[in-house]
């Protein structure tokens, strides 16, 4: 009976101790959550976690602290894209027109293009485009000579394009590249027996850069050569021969 007497009050001096101890662990709930909250604490916790560790946490953890950092951005690889642009003729290292028995330099010549062009790969692209030229030689008043053709090219980026990190696309802003190509167009020289007729442009070839200025818009700068076999090059010219001309070009690349 004794022994049953103690039991009960050991059990009220508990249940006494209960609504204390609740009131207790109450307080420091509400105290650890508004520690929690607090602006400081808070960035404080985001800005600086602790590494956990193994792979996962590298994972979760690399990018802390560069989130806002110009370099991570998300860039999605194009399929296409169109350019456009002109350039001039390189009269020293360009054929020269003959006219009778003389021979003229190039002088104050240009082209325009414009194209379509196909990303096979990070490293591989084609091109059609259509160039529409106009040359002009050195003491013939306004005698001058008129290209059109259209051109197949096949270019190849010395560098990667695109660069996949994890589950972040980054894109190279500078490209140099090389292609290589052939042509087919019409071409004639304006004036009393001129040549004129088929031509073809077999190789061409370029060498140059492409820089981008957005995620989309770049700008394409190139030395372009093609030899131009076609009849003759000038005037009172009726043989069939082989003419190179050097260009430099620069022109925009829109990749959608």
């Amino acid at each position: 009976m004794r022994m049953k007497k103690i039991s009960c009050l050991f059990l009220l001096a508990m249940v006494a101790a209960m609504p204390a101890n609740a009131g207790n662990s109450r307080r420091q709930f509400v105290s650890e959550v508004r520690r929690g909250v607090d602006v400081v604490g808070a960035a404080r916790n985001i800005n600086m976690p602790d590494e956990a560790p193994g792979e996962l946490g590298l994972d979760v953890y690399q990018s802390t602290g560069v989130a806002d950092s110009a370099e991570i951005r998300m860039f999605i690889p194009t399929d296409m894209y169109m350019r456009a642009g002109g350039g001039i003729v390189i009269d020293s290292a360009s054929s020269r027109a003959e006219f009778g028995d003389t021979k003229h330099n190039m002088n104050d010549s240009y082209h325009t293009f414009i194209g379509l062009g196909w990303n096979l790969s990070s490293y591989v692209r084609t091109e059609i485009d259509a160039q529409m030229s106009t040359l002009k030689f050195a003491e013939l008043g306004n005698r001058q000579a008129n290209y059109q053709t259209l051109n197949g090219m096949l270019y190849f980026d010395f560098a990667r394009r695109y660069v996949q990190h994890g589950d972040i696309t980054h894109m190279r802003h500078f490209v140099p590249f090389m292609g290589l190509g052939i042509g087919v167009g019409h071409y004639e020289f304006e004036g009393a027996k001129g040549a004129n007729g088929l031509v073809f442009a077999a190789p061409r070839a370029e060498f140059g850069f492409n820089f981008m200025m957005t995620d989309l818009i770049g700008i394409d700068i190139a030395y372009q050569y093609q030899m131009m076999i076609g009849d003759g090059f000038g005037w009172n010219v009726s043989h069939h021969g082989v003419a190179n001309i050097s260009n430099l070009v620069a022109g925009f690349r829109v990749n959608f």
